[in-house]
């Protein structure tokens, strides 16, 4: 009780504290309003509303268990994010059999390579090892295999998805090697607020959308993508987003710029994503998650927004010597 009692008087123990209790307010007035709805359509809305309420509970509670074993817990939960990610990217994408061994080099050499570079705080290499070390890797051993026929599209499609489902993913857990002066746990703080910032743009875009979408932003991309959508999540979420500054090592005004960027590059991550789904010709990435489809569906968010976001938080408030 006491550790309890001291984790939530710290600003990541009243993040989580205040994500719970809205998760049990959202609980209980999902399940009152699915019991009085009358029309169909939106029973379903509800039903789907629900469906994500509950993965949500899951979620929160594997987050939770990763950020209370420490960083070590983070990077394995965002290695095995990474992996499952990559696994349904991969499975969507042209391949052929000579392709196994580059995919070899990307499930089991390159992805654990990464996260145990996060782990060691080595930024520098970290940084480089996949857009440049495994770029070279991938292309050159597509070429030895004597395999031409759709070579560029084949080696783009692993190159592509090692850097979205990995490299970028990694990002996330990073946040946690910055020393950032009078902050000494602002990492585990900071890595909370980019994925809440980034879940709650999804949730306030659908909601805005449900409520008022008529426009699509990009019809043939992502028909349920609407600018209402966009507009009343973004505001919403920017506000929410820059109310929390207290949490971070952000003033007001800096987390109203982060959880801007946040946002718009939550929403370009997910709209790209689509676009792949589209070409693709499915709906989702995978149906691990009810309510919300895939792993990668889940994640869409976080792709362009952590590489960003982390290297801003470096930039703006690391010091030069440490970095």
């Amino acid at each position: 009780m006491t550790a309890l009692t001291a984790f939530l008087g710290t600003n990541l123990g009243r993040l989580v504290a205040g994500v719970v209790a809205f998760l049990v307010v959202a609980t209980l007035i999902g399940q009152v309003m699915a019991r009085t709805a009358r029309s169909e359509k939106t029973l379903a809305t509800l039903r789907n509303a629900n469906a994500r309420i509950r993965a949500w509970w899951v979620m929160v509670a594997v987050f939770g268990v990763a950020v209370g074993t420490g960083g070590t817990g983070s990077i394995l939960m965002f290695a095995v994010v990474s992996f499952l990610a990559m696994r349904e990217f991969m499975t969507l994408t042209p391949t052929a059999s000579d392709d196994h061994a580059v995919l070899i080099f990307a499930f089991f050499i390159f992805a654990p390579i990464q996260y145990a570079l996060v782990w060691a705080e080595w930024y520098g290499l970290f940084s480089i090892l996949i857009p440049v070390y495994a770029f070279v890797a991938f292309a050159t051993r597509a070429a030895l295999s004597g395999n031409t026929q759709r070579f560029l599209e084949r080696t783009a499609t692993v190159q592509w998805g090692l850097m979205a489902c990995v490299y970028c993913v990694s990002h996330t857990p990073a946040l946690l090697i910055l020393r950032i002066p009078d902050h000494p746990d602002a990492g585990a703080t900071l890595l909370f607020y980019l994925v809440l910032v980034a879940q709650i743009n999804d949730v306030m875009q659908y909601i805005w959308g449900k409520a008022l979408g008529e426009h699509p932003v990009a019809p043939t991309v992502s028909p349920n993508k609407t600018w209402e959508g966009f507009v009343g999540g973004t505001l919403t979420t920017i506000g929410i987003g820059t109310a929390l500054w207290w949490a971070t090592p952000f003033s007001p005004l800096a987390a109203l710029a982060m959880s801007t960027v946040i946002t718009l590059l939550g929403f370009s991550g997910g709209l790209v994503m689509s676009a792949i789904k589209r070409d693709r010709g499915v709906k989702d990435f995978g149906a691990m998650i009810e309510g919300h489809g895939g792993i990668l569906d889940r994640i869409d968010s976080l792709l362009f927004a952590a590489p960003v976001f982390f290297h801003l938080v470096r930039f703006f408030y690391q010091p030069y010597e440490w970095r």
